[in-house]
C-alpha cells in the first residue's frame, strides 16, 4: 500500500474510532483497531487500554482524562488536525483584532479595509473556547497576531489563560513593536515566550514611508528592551522589497553581530490591495547572494533545514538571520498550521481562499464533537501546496491585515 493510501485509511480509521468514542465514551471501545498488529504500538495500546478502561466515562472531566489515556505519544496524532498529506498541525494563529496603528504598505490596502463590526468579531470566550479546544486535540504552540494584538485591552488576560492549557508548549505574539517597551512586563508576567517584531527599514524616514506612521525610535526602544528582559530569540521580522528596502539587507545582518537576534527576511508575498509584482519581489536565493558578497563564510544553522525559515549566521555574530521562501521555494510539504481569523475563519492555506467560520458553529450551539467535525472537514481539503506566486496574485484573498499573518 502506498504511503498516501496507508495514511488516508488511518486517518479514515481514526476519525471513524473518535467519532464512537465522543458519541459513547464506552468502556468497550478497542484503541488497538487503529494500529495493525504487527505494529510495534499495538503492544503499547493494549497495556494502555486497560488503563483507559479504569477511568469512568460518567462526566466531560473523566471522558477527558480517559482520551488523554487512549491518545497517548505513541498513537496517532489527532485525526481531526491531520490532513490527507499526513501533515500533523500542531501550531495555531490566532488573530487577536484588525485593528492596527500602522499602515503597513504591504499588508493593508492604501485606502484602508473595512473593519468587522464588532459584534461580529470572536469574543475573548470565543478566542479561548477555540484555543482550548485545539490545544485539546494537539497544538502546542500558539501565536497571538492581528492588526496589533497589543492594542487589544484584554490581551494580557486571553495570553494568562491561555498559558494555563495542559498541553500548550509555547505562547507567541506577533507585534509591530510601538507598543512594545511599555507591555513587556506583562507580557512576560503572563507567560509569552517568544516574540517576533515586524522591522522593514533601518532608515527613519523610510520606515514611515513604508508603515504610513511614525514610530521607529519605539520600535528600536522595544527590541532593545525584548532582549535585556531576557526574551530569546527576539526574532525581527522584515519584508524585502526591490526598490524600497533591500539595500537595507546588509544592515540588517549587521544588527545580528552584536545582538542576539533572529533577523527574518520575507519574501514580498501577494494579497488583496498591496500592488505586488513580480518585480518588487526579491527571492531568497538574491538576497543570500547579497549578503556573501559581504560575508562569504555565512553558514547554514544546523538542524535549521526542518523549520520554515531557512536559518544562516555569520560565524562569530551573537545572532542568526534566516529566510522566510514562500514565494520562491515553498515549505508547504511541512506546513504545521493553522490559522483563525478575528471574525472567527478557520483558514487552513494563508494562501489560500477558503475559509470556514468557526464563529457561527460556537453561536449556533455545536458541541465539542460538532466543532471538531467542522474543522476536520477544512483540515481535510487543504490542499498538497499552493498554487503559485503568480496564480496566487490574481486569487481572491483577505488583505494581510485581515488574516492576521
Amino acid at each position: 500500500m502506498s504511503f498516501l493510501n496507508r495514511t488516508t485509511t488511518l486517518r479514515t480509521r481514526s476519525i471513524s474510532f473518535v467519532q464512537r468514542w465522543f458519541s459513547s465514551a464506552t468502556p468497550e471501545e478497542n484503541k488497538t483497531e487503529l494500529l495493525a498488529p504487527s505494529d510495534p504500538a499495538y503492544s503499547r495500546a493494549v497495556t494502555h487500554r486497560s488503563d483507559a478502561n479504569s477511568v469512568q466515562a460518567s462526566s466531560p472531566v473523566s471522558r477527558d482524562v480517559r482520551r488523554r489515556v487512549l491518545l497517548k505519544d505513541d498513537l496517532p496524532f489527532s485525526a481531526f488536525l491531520t490532513d490527507s498529506f499526513g501533515r500533523r498541525h500542531s501550531y495555531l494563529r490566532i488573530s487577536l483584532t484588525e485593528k492596527c496603528n500602522f499602515r503597513c504598505q504591504y499588508c493593508m490596502p492604501e485606502e484602508g479595509v473595512k473593519l468587522t463590526p464588532r459584534a461580529e468579531l470572536l469574543s475573548s470566550e470565543e478566542i479561548l473556547t477555540l484555543a482550548r479546544l485545539f490545544v485539546q486535540e494537539g497544538v502546542t504552540k500558539i501565536r497571538l497576531t492581528g492588526g496589533e494584538p497589543l492594542i487589544r485591552p484584554d490581551v494580557l488576560d486571553i495570553i494568562g489563560k491561555m498559558r494555563e492549557f495542559e498541553g500548550l508548549k509555547t505562547m507567541a505574539v506577533t507585534t509591530n513593536g510601538l507598543n512594545l517597551t511599555r507591555m513587556l512586563p506583562g507580557l512576560q508576567k503572563s507567560g509569552v515566550d517568544l516574540l517576533n517584531i515586524s522591522l522593514d527599514s533601518l532608515v527613519p524616514a523610510k520606515f514611515e514611508f513604508i508603515v504610513r506612521r511614525k514610530g521607529f525610535h519605539k520600535v528600536m526602544e522595544g527590541i532593545r528592551k525584548a532582549v535585556e528582559m531576557g526574551f530569546h530569540p527576539v526574532k525581527v521580522n522584515c519584508v524585502v522589497m526591490r526598490g524600497l528596502n533591500e539595500d537595507e539587507i546588509q544592515n540588517f545582518v549587521a544588527l545580528t553581530e552584536e545582538m542576539p537576534l533572529e533577523v527574518r527576511f520575507i519574501e514580498y508575498m501577494p494579497f488583496d490591495g498591496n500592488r505586488w509584482n513580480f518585480k518588487k519581489m526579491v527571492s531568497y536565493q538574491e538576497m543570500l547572494d547579497h549578503i556573501r558578497q559581504q560575508w562569504p563564510d555565512l553558514e547554514l544553522v544546523p538542524g535549521a533545514e526542518a523549520d520554515t525559515a531557512k536559518l544562516y549566521r555569520v560565524p562569530g555574530f551573537q545572532g542568526q538571520i534566516g529566510f522566510i521562501t514562500s514565494m520562491s521555494d515553498h515549505f508547504c510539504g511541512g506546513c504545521n498550521r493553522l490559522r483563525i481569523t478575528a471574525d472567527g475563519n478557520l483558514k487552513v492555506c494563508l494562501f489560500g481562499n477558503s475559509e470556514v467560520s468557526l464563529r457561527d458553529q460556537l453561536r449556533s450551539g455545536s458541541s465539542d464533537e460538532e466543532l471538531l467535525q467542522v474543522i476536520a472537514a477544512a483540515v481535510g481539503r487543504k490542499k498538497k501546496q499552493h498554487a503559485g506566486m503568480f496564480s496566487i496574485s490574481q486569487m481572491k484573498n483577505r488583505p494581510m491585515i485581515l488574516i492576521g499573518g
